[in-house]
């Protein structure tokens, strides 16, 4: 059946995205750090350092949002959630993701593509003087952001359908990337 691997192919992109994006949170640390340091402590600013920082942690919320979706770790109610099978569990991310996170991710993507569009034919810069160039390539991040979602959202219903309506044991990457 090719369902298990078109959802493992989505789950493993995802998987190295998202731990690639963990490498990222590491460098938002250190970048807030120096400018804490520069700025607080020897009076010293750069503009494009005040907006590296800024413009990474949109980065990992943008290239990440898949990879917390494939952990299950999005926010929902889980004063009901928890306390179903995984048959209504599956029931349950069958029905929202089809009726509000797709029709939501696929709402924003109509707005953003143009958006970023535009952005890449001016190769636009920051506003700031002396900010960082690639504003264009940043906001990329919002359409991965957009693919990816999707994806794993595709992803979520297969295997959703999968539990429902076809094999139960229906098993892809795991949190180690494996793919069991």
């Amino acid at each position: 059946m090719i369902f298990p691997k078109i959802i493992h192919s989505i789950e493993k992109i995802n998987e190295r995205i998202g731990r690639w994006t963990s490498w990222l949170v590491l460098s938002l640390v250190l970048t807030t750090f120096f400018v804490a340091t520069f700025r607080y402590g020897f009076s010293l600013g750069w503009i494009w350092l005040q907006e590296l920082y800024v413009w990474m942690h949109g980065a990992i919320i943008m290239l990440a949002a898949a990879y917390t979706l494939l952990h299950d770790g999005h926010v929902r109610i889980d004063i009901f959630y928890r306390a179903l099978s995984s048959r209504g569990k599956a029931w349950v991310n069958l029905i929202c993701t089809t009726l509000f996170l797709l029709p939501a991710v696929i709402t924003i993507a109509w707005f953003i593509f143009p958006y970023v569009m535009l952005s890449w034919e001016r190769f636009e810069t920051s506003r700031e003087a002396g900010g960082m160039h690639g504003l264009f390539i940043w906001k990329t991040t919002m359409a991965l952001f957009c693919v990816l979602l999707f994806l794993q959202g595709v992803a979520l219903i297969l295997k959703s359908a999968g539990i429902l309506f076809g094999s139960s044991t229906l098993k892809t990457a795991d949190s180690s990337g494996t793919g069991k």
